[in-house]
């Protein structure tokens, strides 16, 4: 688990570094921001010099198709019946999710008897952390949320990392440790 723990927390950081040296999405940057220079920025820094006239013209067709479509927030996709096979999926994937943490719930020396409960807590902040993200991404954009996202993990999993080696010292780092299990998932789910 600690090898399995640090690599993950690697490749956050190795990505939290580059990252700002990337540009936004041209699709984002002209459909959602309306920044006609920005988007040709960005189609020249990812893609090299050229003439992407084609590709902008493609753009602006796709903006022109999705103006009259609506835009609806988290309650109203609930309540589209199109979506529950989609939204079933994710939700199997979620529930899926909650077997990985249990090695970790018994590393940091949990009762057996509350190791449900705090796999129900993980599943919970995962769909707090899906909910939450869906409603603030067209604010801040992606690329704020995955920077942010990846700081966070890399902060959170230094001191789970903390946490586990000093459980068997004090008693009380064990909570720590599911507390920032929750805050690992949270942050994973608003950005990455």
């Amino acid at each position: 688990w600690n090898v399995l723990l640090s690599f993950s927390g690697m490749v956050a950081l190795i990505q939290l570094l580059f990252l700002p040296f990337f540009p936004e999405s041209p699709p984002y940057l002209l459909m959602q921001k309306g920044d006609k220079p920005g988007c040709l920025k960005a189609m020249k820094q990812l893609w090299g010099e050229g003439n992407y006239q084609t590709e902008y013209d493609d753009l602006m067709k796709e903006k022109s198709v999705t103006k009259s479509t609506k835009i609806m927030n988290v309650l109203q996709v609930l309540k589209e019946p199109s979506v529950y096979p989609q939204l079933s999926t994710m939700l199997l994937l979620l529930l899926s999710l909650q077997l990985c943490g249990l090695k970790i719930f018994k590393t940091a020396n949990l009762q057996e008897s509350i190791i449900p409960y705090v796999s129900l807590g993980v599943a919970i902040c995962e769909l707090i952390s899906v909910i939450f993200c869906s409603s603030i991404i067209d604010r801040f954009g992606r690329r704020i949320l995955l920077w942010g996202g990846y700081l966070l993990m890399a902060l959170i999993l230094l001191l789970l990392e903390t946490s586990l080696l000093l459980s068997d010292q004090f008693l009380w780092m064990r909570y720590c440790s599911v507390i920032l299990i929750f805050l690992f998932i949270i942050a994973y789910g608003i950005g990455p």
